[in-house]
Parts: structure tokens; sequence; C-alpha cells
């Protein structure tokens, strides 16, 4: 569905103006483990740890869609991957004229073979396995061609024995990154307390943190730049008195959504969700210090 299919080749690609942003990718499924089996002694890194930063360069998808030609009855396209399973994915067409991105940079240099060499999908905001790795084709439609990968998988089941597709926004979220397990506070007094944020839908706007358990919030510092669909980082100082604690954050975006408790989650996601686990984490430090997850608030 393009006046011209046309074929290129990485110098081509290059040959366009480019463009270079930080954006965060998160796999759909992160926080599973945390979800499903909570231990005390997991790290920020085994409860949300499936999510990076990086600095991209590539080429605006809009630019290579207009030297195409789109029909205008074309309102998806497929991305098909390179890799021995061909993942694929539908994306609706208002993406790729939005901030989506064909990159072959990452942090400066080309993209290494495993994060998708020579090229692959950027969408900011988006589920990691909508960002397609090894791409080498995009093929414009007039609707979703309902692949295997958003099928059988990334679907979220609902209460009422309905499931949802094509959720690809992250929403909201954050983690405490410090004091956490394996940590041990050695004395009462200031402590920082410091956590990343992050949102699909924009810049994070807010981050609040509580010490006992939700009762009270304190909103955190959030320490720039604060970038649009970037990880962000938030520190709050902490006056511990040496008793027992339990430490939340609470994110909030631009568009106004909010971190919701595990409750909240639920009764939108349902319990048997597997996918998109925002909801507020806890952390609880005990008399001696010793730091350990609690789950969620």
């Amino acid at each position: 569905m393009v006046e011209r299919p046309l074929t290129f080749d990485l110098e081509d690609l290059k040959r366009f103006p480019s463009v270079t942003r930080v954006h965060f990718i998160e796999c759909a499924g992160n926080g599973r483990n945390a979800y499903r089996t909570p231990k005390p002694d997991m790290t920020p890194q085994q409860v949300d740890g499936l999510t990076s930063n990086t600095e991209w360069t590539g080429v605006p998808l809009s630019l290579l869609f207009r030297e195409a030609g789109v029909k205008p009855k074309a309102t998806w396209f497929l991305a098909e991957g390179g890799d021995a399973a061909v993942l694929s994915r539908s994306i609706p067409v208002t993406k790729a004229l939005d901030d989506a991105l064909l990159v072959w940079g990452q942090n400066g240099e080309p993209i290494r073979v495993q994060n998708g060499y020579p090229v692959r999908l950027l969408l900011p905001g988006w589920e990691g396995n909508a960002c397609v790795k090894w791409l080498r084709r995009l093929e414009l439609i007039d609707q979703p061609n309902m692949s295997r990968d958003e099928t059988s998988k990334y679907t979220d089941p609902l209460p009422g024995g309905k499931a949802r597709q094509f959720s690809f926004e992250m929403d909201a979220k954050s983690v405490i990154t410090s004091p956490v397990a394996p940590a041990r506070l050695s004395r009462a007094g200031w402590w920082p307390v410091r956590g990343l944020a992050w949102s699909g839908r924009g810049r994070v706007t807010r981050v609040e943190v509580s010490t006992d358990g939700g009762k009270a919030w304190a909103d955190a510092e959030l320490q720039g730049p604060v970038q649009p669909k970037a990880h962000v980082r938030f520190q709050h100082l902490w006056n511990w008195d040496g008793k027992p604690a339990l430490l939340l954050s609470r994110a909030t975006d631009e568009t106004g959504a909010v971190q919701p408790t595990r409750a909240a989650f639920e009764a939108v996601r349902g319990i048997g969700t597997d996918f998109h686990f925002n909801y507020i984490r806890g952390w609880r430090v005990d008399r001696d210090g010793a730091a350990t997850f609690e789950g969620a608030a």
C-alpha cells in the first residue's frame, strides 16, 4: 500500500537526516517474577531489571514513509525481523508519523548484534517486543496482521473472560533502588531513598515516596534532565528513626496517570495478566537495618 516500493541498505538509510534521542526500552513482562513469586531477597535487578535507557541515533520512520508514498488507506504497518523466529508486530501508522525511528546507532556506536544490528525499529515508550530487532521488512497494510506474536503472546487477559490486544504503551512506573536488598543500614539517621521512574506516555512530572507504607507521601527530587519516554532518577532524604519501615514510590506522568496500588492494578488488568506490571512496589527496612523486598502496596 505504497506508491513506490523501496529497498534500503544501511548506507542509504544514513543518507537521510538523522536524529539522536534518549529513550527507554522495557520488556512488556518486566516485573513478572516479582508479581508471581515475590521473595524477600530479590534485588531491583530481579524485580524490574528488564529495562534500559539509551541514546539512539537513526532516521524518523515518517521520512521513509513519505519517500515511499504511503497510501491513505494504510492504517497499520507490519514490522518483520530477520531473527530465526521471524518476529513480527503490527503497528499503527500514527506511531510512525509521530516519533518512531529506524535506529542504527546506540550510545555513540553502531548497534551491537544482540541489540539488533544493523537496524532496529524504535517505538519510544512502547513495549520492547514491538521494537523489532534485525529489521528486514516493513509492509503497509489496512488492518492488523494478527501474526503469531500478537495473538498467542502480548495480549492481556482481563476480568470477565475477555482479552485486550495492542496495549502498546508502557505505563507510569517507578522502583526504589536504594536502600534495597541486600543492603543494611548501619545506623539511624538521614539516608537517601533513591530510584528510577519512567513512563511510555511522556515525561515523569512527579515521584512521591512513602516511608510508612503509604499513610503519608512526600515529593522526591527529580534529578534531571527529565526527558520524554526516558528514565529519570529521583531522590528523597529520609530521617530513619531506627524503627521498622516500609518504603514505597509512586510516579505520575504528564498525562496525569498515577502509578496504581496492586489492588487497583488487578481490578483493571485481572490477576491473570502477564504484562505491564506497573503497580507500586515495597521495600521493608527492619530494626536491624536490613532491607528486603516486600512485594506490593
